[in-house]
Formats: structure tokens, C-alpha cells, sequence
């Protein structure tokens, strides 16, 4: 079985193009063959991306595949944009969303936060669950380390995919977490404040 996650050198070339409207604009999006959800925005991702508060500062699309969150938000709020993600075939087409909706983002090759410096106001993530819990919450840990002061971390998760036990995880790094939204088994979790470790000032 292919997974999105990996680099699938094996792949041929097959492009689709579409568009998808967000705040009152069209923004249009090429994707290519092995990429999750290939040929529209994902029901997890639109939930997310309407549930966002307006944004502004700096933002990280992790895991961002070809780029449906990031290019949005940097297509409709004044933020700057970083998209980070293992699998270069998704970050070539998240380069080319970002070109065809003018939206200026620093796109990133990391496995989780491997090569991502810096921190940022909004780190928003539809986890990759098929590359299992360990990576996932990796990317959780990142995240709280990764969040400015006043920011907020942001994750789409089904309850069959394990947003019970996602509450929990970003309960114990985070000292605020809740659900704003929960339909259907689709849940948004927004947690802040990263929980000070023991030794730290």
C-alpha cells in the first residue's frame, strides 16, 4: 500500500487542478498522483480551515501536503506562511499553489520539526494518522515547542482516528485545550500555553 507520507519514487506523474473558494476568493490548486486527497479538499481540512479564526503573524502548515491549508490562509490573511512536509512530490505542489495564488511561503522538507527553525503564532495540522501514534504525537510535542507566547495550535482529528486520546496527549503539553468543534466525529482542537517542563525557569 502507498502512503502519502513517503517519498514513492515509483509514482507516475498524474496532475489535477481545481479550485476552492475560502473568505470570499477562488484559489486554485494543482495536485498530483499519491498525494492524499488528490482531487479536492479534504472534509477534514475545509472543517478546519472554517473553523480558524481570522489570523494574523506568522503561521506553519505542518504536514501540509500539497498546501490546501497553508496557501489558503495566506491567501486571505495577512500572515507569512511556512509549509513543512516529508514528502518532496507534495511540497512541489504546494511551491506551485503558493505561485498561482501569490502567496509568499517558505516550504520546508522535515520529517515533523526536524528542519523547521523558529516559532510561530498558528501551527495548524490535519495528522497524518497512518503513519501511526508515535509520529503523530511527535508532531504534537513539536508543535508546543514550536508556539509562541499567545499562540494557539490547531488539529482536525475523527474520533474514530483517536481524538479522545489527541485530548489527552495535548491536555499533558498544553495548559489550555478544547474542542471547537464536534460534528458528525469530525473534532477541532485548539490548545495554547505550553505547559512549563520541570527545570525550566
Amino acid at each position: 500500500m502507498r502512503h502519502y507520507f513517503i517519498d514513492d519514487k515509483n509514482l507516475t506523474d498524474s496532475f489535477t487542478e481545481f479550485s476552492y473558494s475560502f473568505g470570499g476568493k477562488k484559489i486554485d490548486f494543482v495536485t498530483n498522483s499519491g498525494l492524499f486527497s488528490p482531487d479536492r479538499v479534504d472534509p477534514e481540512s475545509d472543517i478546519l480551515l472554517r473553523s480558524l479564526p481570522p489570523l494574523t503573524g506568522s503561521l506553519l502548515d505542518l504536514g501540509c501536503g500539497w498546501g490546501v491549508v497553508g496557501v489558503t490562509l495566506g491567501a486571505v490573511y495577512p500572515i507569512s506562511v511556512t509549509m513543512a512536509d516529508i514528502n518532496p512530490r507534495a511540497l512541489a505542489c504546494a511551491e506551485k499553489n503558493a505561485a498561482k495564488n501569490n502567496v509568499k511561503a517558505e516550504v520546508v522538507k522535515s520529517d515533523c520539526f526536524e528542519n523547521i527553525t523558529g516559532k510561530f503564532d498558528t501551527i495548524v495540522l490535519n495528522p497524518p494518522i497512518h503513519a501511526g501514534k508515535q509520529v503523530v504525537f511527535r508532531m504534537y510535542e513539536g508543535a508546543a515547542e514550536r508556539l509562541n507566547d499567545g499562540g494557539r495550535f490547531y488539529i482536525v482529528i475523527r474520533k474514530k482516528h483517536g481524538a479522545e486520546s489527541s485530548m489527552k496527549k495535548l491536555d499533558e503539553l498544553f495548559s489550555t485545550t478544547e474542542q471547537i468543534y464536534k460534528k458528525d466525529g469530525i473534532f477541532v482542537i485548539s490548545s495554547g500555553r505550553p505547559r512549563q517542563r520541570i527545570g525550566e525557569n
